[in-house]
């Protein structure tokens, strides 16, 4: 049966001190979903359908390892480890001819066009309806890149036809790990921000079977549906692999302890430039296109850029190193002996920063704020909006007495900021306001377990 795109009322969403989004989920995991590649891998391409969290459901063109199973958006995150040589068996169960191209890499292929030698790989390299093509290529530099369809991309990359490649660095170490080997590179945490964009009508005349003969995909374009790692605000806060979201099985919730070093692998897959900014700090843009911002070979990344917003470039790839500490907040961000926190902020190596608190290593507290109050006065609850990161103190690891109705998104009492794309119009789900690309980052206490 053929399924119209459908458009429904969102549910009410209210905007507080923060933006308070009620939803019940599993907080992400702390590092980056996806298919652990050791020399091949089976792609398979067959249609499937992807929902917005405003009610619609839309056609798409999607990949899955999965011989049986259902298609992804976007298609499988690919990790690879440097040095190993890859073969991607492509079967093609669409009715159209389609191909791969993974730009950065020589690639060598075998399609409908027969053998092709290893090199920038010709997009007419293709692989008819009903049958299969071989990709392979020796994974020579880290970094984080994209993978597509080569075929009719301003239509089939628009469908779905697109991935992300992460390549870790020889000898990588996930308990020391480093986005491109060097020290300099290291990071405590991983997310990948995979975004796209859609305009469902070309998604309904495929699904219809309607002609595009004469459209124009680039005069004629008007995008209504933004997404991160193939998924619309409010559901980009919901767990990975929640049974409701089949087809978008990658979420985005990124959480961190103060002082760590999250690495942001940003993808901008789509045709628009995505402005992505980061509440909280600005962020250190490390690498651009697998190739990390370094002035000589082994200088590390030493002209690496200090950005307040991501300017993601179609086409292009981003690593980004996010930390906070609450560094000139001007309050304690632990609280004072007035809300209950007793705590020392002793600097014993004289960095500016707190050792222990009640035994534990609490390294992160600038000691230059220690109790000093906030300096607003606070609203009383019942002025308050209440919603999924509700905490129920401004005073990190305070959680207080919770409302009915609180979300649960937030069990650490944690710091929540707004990650979100500075373009208004991409913070809808057609139309629909909030929805789009925008995600949480939730700053748990130091000592505390973050549940993945």
């Amino acid at each position: 049966m053929k399924h119209r795109t459908r458009h429904t009322a969102a549910a009410p969403v209210v905007l507080g001190v923060a933006l308070l989004l009620a939803l019940t989920a599993v907080p992400a995991a702390a590092g980056i979903e996806g298919i652990e590649v050791a020399g091949a891998i089976d792609l398979y391409a067959r249609a499937d359908y992807v929902t917005s969290a405003d009610g619609a459901s839309i056609l798409i063109w999607g990949l899955t390892d999965n011989a049986t199973g259902r298609a992804q958006y976007p298609a499988p995150t690919l990790i690879f480890n440097q040095g190993d040589y890859i073969t991607i068996n492509l079967h093609n169960e669409l009715d159209v001819p389609i191909s791969l191209v993974f730009p950065g890499h020589d690639v060598a292929g075998a399609g409908s066009c027969g053998p092709v030698a290893a090199g920038p790989l010709d997009m007419t390299c293709q692989v008819a309806s009903l049958s299969s093509g071989t990709y392979s290529f020796p994974a020579e530099k880290a970094g984080t890149y994209m993978y597509h369809s080569g075929t009719d991309p301003a239509l089939q990359v628009e469908m779905g036809l697109v991935g992300a490649i992460v390549v870790r660095p020889y000898g990588f170490d996930p308990m020391n790990a480093t986005a491109y080997g060097h020290p300099d590179t290291a990071y405590d945490r991983e997310y990948l921000f995979f975004l796209t964009e859609m305009d469902s009508r070309i998604h309904e005349a495929v699904d219809f079977n309607e002609s595009l003969e004469g459209t124009d995909f680039l005069g004629d374009y008007f995008a209504n549906y933004w997404f991160i790692n193939g998924r619309t605000a409010p559901d980009t806060l919901a767990g990975a692999n929640v049974p409701w979201l089949p087809t978008q099985p990658y979420n985005i919730l990124p959480q961190m302890l103060p002082g760590e070093r999250v690495l942001m692998r940003v993808v901008s897959a789509g045709r628009d430039p995505h402005p992505y900014h980061h509440h909280g700090n600005h962020a250190l843009i490390i690498g651009r296109n697998g190739n990390m911002l370094e002035s000589a070979p082994g200088q590390g990344p030493d002209i690496a850029l200090d950005v307040f917003t991501t300017q993601a470039v179609p086409g292009e790839t981003y690593e980004l190193v996010f930390t906070w500490t609450g560094e000139n907040m001007g309050w304690d961000i632990y609280g004072t002996p007035a809300e209950g926190m007793d705590h020392d902020c002793v600097d014993g190596d004289g960095d500016g920063f707190g050792d222990t608190w009640a035994g534990s290593t609490w390294e992160h507290e600038f000691c230059a704020d220690h109790y000093l109050p906030i300096p607003v006065t606070l609203p009383e609850n019942l002025d308050l909006a209440f919603g999924a990161f509700w905490s129920g103190s401004p005073y990190m690891g305070a959680a207080g007495a919770l409302p009915p109705g609180e979300g649960g998104l937030n069990p650490n009492s944690g710091y929540t900021f707004m990650w979100h794309s500075h373009t208004e119009k991409e913070l809808t789900n057609n139309d629909i306001f909030p929805g789009g690309m925008l995600t949480m980052l939730i700053v748990n206490p130091p000592g505390t377990e973050i549940v993945e």
